[in-house]
C-alpha cells in the first residue's frame, strides 16, 4: 500500500511504527524494544546523518514519541510504561531535539545576482541603514537589520532573497520559533496541533505521540474496543480495496467492532441545522462549524473574542463515541482517521473517545499483525450514514449537509455558506467575517487543505482520495440527514449533543 508522497522521512516513520506494533501484537516489546534501532540502522547505512551514533540518538527519540512517553526516558522504560497504558502528558507535536538540524536563522541574504548597481534600492529603502557595499555587492548587517523585507521588495534585480524555516513558513500562527540554540521551539499557547509542522520538516525532526501500542494492549486483554472509522476512509487505501476489506481487515486487528463516524456526521448536521435556525441571526450575525478541532482550538486560542460563534454541537467523532458508550459503557473508544488534531480532542474529550490513531498509525497495525489487506475477503459493507455525511471528509461537504438540512427544516432561511481550507485561509476568513466585510453567515473551517483527506496522517493524495469518497457517497441509501430516519432516532434518544 503506497502512501502518498513517500520519503525517507516518512519511511523510518512508517518503520519505527510497523516493527513496534509487531513487538506489541507479538508480546515482546518490553525485551526487544533495545533492538529497532539496530533493526532501522546499521552499519551498512543508509546513512541520514553524520553517524551511526547521531542516527540512533534520533531514532531513540522517535521510538519514545511513538510510544508516547518522554524523550528523556530510556528505550526500556518507554517500552514498560507503554505496555502499562500510560500516556506521557506532554504536548502532542513534540520537536525531537536530536533530530533539529538547526535550519540558519538569517532571514534575508544578498545572492550573486547582486550587480552593486548605481540606485542602490535596497541601501535607500532601509529604515535602519543596515545595507552597504562590501566588496562590490550589497551586504546586510544583521545586528541592525530588523527583517521588514524592503530591501528585498526594493531589488529590481531580485538579488535579495527571503529564507524561512519550512516549519515556520507553515505555521500561519507562528507557533514556531527558533530558540536559542537554533533548534526549534514551539510555543503551546498558539499551536493548533494541526500536525502541519510535521509534514513540512525536511529532517523529520517533529513528531506526534502516538498511543498504537496502548491500544493493542487493551485489544490484547480481551477488552472490547470500538473502532471509529473517520468519512474519509473510502478514500485513502486506494481504489481497488473495498470499503468491505478495511471493515474486514481492522477486525481481523481484534477490534470488537467498526463503527462510522459518518453516521455521527449525520446527528451533528442535524443538531448544527437547528442551533443554526435558533441562533443566527438573532443572537450572532454568523455561526461556524465545530467538526475540525485544530479549527476550534485557532479560534480558542487567536480570536477568543468571538468563540461563542463557534457551534456548540460536538463533532461527529464525539457524538460516534457518546452513542457507544451509551450502549456499552465498558466499551474502549479509538478513532482512527487522517487527522492528527483529533488526537488533541480525544485528550480534552477522554471521557467519550480513549484514544485517536490516523490511517498511517492503522497501516502500521497491518503490516505489525501481518495482514496483507489486498488479500482481506470483503464480506460487503453497506454505509449507515447519508451521502452529505460521507462528504464531511471533503472541504464544502458539511457545508452541504447544514444547508440541506436547513432547506428542509425551514424552507424559508437561507443559508449563506462560506468554506475555508488551511488554517491561514480559515484565519483570514474569521477577520473578514468578523469585520463585516464578507456577507455569510456560515463558515465550515477545515485546517487541511482539501478537508479532512488532506489531514496530515493519510495516506492518498488529495484529489484521488477526493474521487474515492464521491464515489463512496453517492451509494449512500440516505441521500441527507434528514433522509436517516435510525440517525434522526438515536438524536432524539440519546441528546445532549453540545459540549461548548
Amino acid at each position: 500500500m503506497a502512501i502518498s508522497q513517500t520519503t525517507e522521512v516518512v519511511r523510518i516513520r512508517s518503520q519505527v511504527l510497523e516493527e513496534i506494533t509487531k513487538m506489541a501484537y507479538e508480546n515482546r516489546l518490553e525485551k526487544d524494544i533495545v533492538n529497532v534501532r539496530d533493526i532501522i540502522v546499521s552499519e551498512e547505512g543508509p546513512r541520514y546523518r553524520c553517524c551511526i551514533h547521531k542516527e540512533k540518538a534520533v531514532l531513540r527519540q522517535r521510538i519514545n514519541l511513538t510510544l508516547s512517553q518522554s524523550l528523556k526516558l530510556s528505550q526500556e522504560e518507554a517500552a514498560a510504561a507503554a505496555m502499562a497504558g500510560k500516556v506521557e502528558d506532554m504536548p502532542l507535536i513534540t520537536v525531537m531535539p536530536e533530530a533539529c538540524d538547526q535550519c540558519p536563522i538569517d532571514k534575508y541574504l544578498v545572492t550573486d545576482a547582486c550587480r552593486n548597481c548605481l540606485a542602490h534600492n535596497c541601501i535607500h529603502s532601509c529604515p535602519k541603514a543596515a545595507i552597504m557595499v562590501v566588496q562590490n555587492r550589497a551586504y546586510i548587517d544583521k545586528n541592525r537589520c530588523v527583517e521588514c523585507g524592503l530591501c528585498k521588495k526594493s531589488c529590481q534585480y531580485g538579488a535579495i532573497i527571503e529564507i524561512s524555516r519550512p516549519c515556520e513558513r507553515v505555521c500561519a500562527v507562528k507557533a514556531i520559533v527558533a530558540g536559542g540554540d537554533r533548534k526549534a521551539v514551539i510555543d503551546q499557547k498558539k499551536c493548533v496541533e494541526c500536525g502541519s509542522c510535521r509534514e513540512a520538516c525536511p529532517f523529520g525532526a517533529i513528531g506526534d505521540s502516538s498511543a498504537v501500542v496502548q491500544v493493542i494492549q487493551h485489544i490484547l486483554n480481551g477488552k472490547q474496543v470500538y473502532a471509529m472509522l473517520a468519512p474519509a476512509f473510502a478514500g485513502h487505501f486506494g481504489p481497488k480495496t473495498k470499503p468491505g476489506q478495511i471493515v474486514e481487515a481492522i477486525k481481523q486487528l481484534g477490534f470488537y467492532a467498526v463503527q462510522e463516524v459518518a453516521y455521527g456526521a449525520d446527528i451533528v448536521t442535524l443538531n448544527e441545522a437547528k442551533e443554526f435556525l435558533e441562533t443566527v441571526p438573532e443572537q450572532r450575525p454568523f455561526m461556524t462549524s465545530s467538526c475540525c478541532p485544530a479549527f476550534v482550538t485557532m479560534i480558542e486560542k487567536h480570536f477568543s473574542d468571538i468563540k461563542d460563534r463557534v457551534s456548540s454541537t460536538v463533532s461527529p467523532m464525539l457524538a460516534t463515541a457518546r452513542l457507544i458508550k451509551a450502549n456499552n459503557p465498558a466499551a474502549v473508544t479509538v478513532f482512527i482517521g487522517p487527522c492528527i488534531a483529533k488526537k488533541a480532542e480525544a485528550r480534552k474529550h477522554a471521557e467519550l473517545v480513549d484514544y485517536a490513531l490516523t490511517f498511517e498509525e492503522l497501516t502500521a497495525m497491518f503490516a505489525g499483525k501481518g495482514i496483507e489487506l489486498d488479500l482481506v475477503p470483503d464480506k460487503g459493507f453497506e454505509s449507515a450514514a447519508s451521502g452529505t455525511a460521507n462528504g464531511f471528509a471533503c472541504a464544502g461537504g458539511l457545508v452541504k449537509a447544514v444547508q440541506s438540512a436547513v432547506a428542509g427544516l425551514d424552507p424559508e432561511a437561507i443559508v449563506k455558506p462560506l468554506n475555508a481550507e488551511g488554517i491561514e485561509s480559515c484565519a483570514e476568513a474569521v477577520q473578514q467575517l468578523r469585520a463585516g466585510k464578507v456577507e455569510a453567515n456560515f463558515l465550515e473551517g477545515m485546517s487541511c487543505y482539501g478537508g479532512c483527506i488532506g489531514g496530515p496522517g493519510g495516506l492518498a493524495n488529495v484529489r484521488v482520495a477526493k474521487k474515492l469518497v464521491d464515489n463512496f457517497t453517492q451509494k449512500s441509501a440516505a441521500a441527507t440527514a434528514l433522509d436517516n430516519e435510525s440517525a434522526a432516532i438515536d438524536n432524539e434518544k440519546t441528546g445532549h449533543w453540545h459540549c461548548r
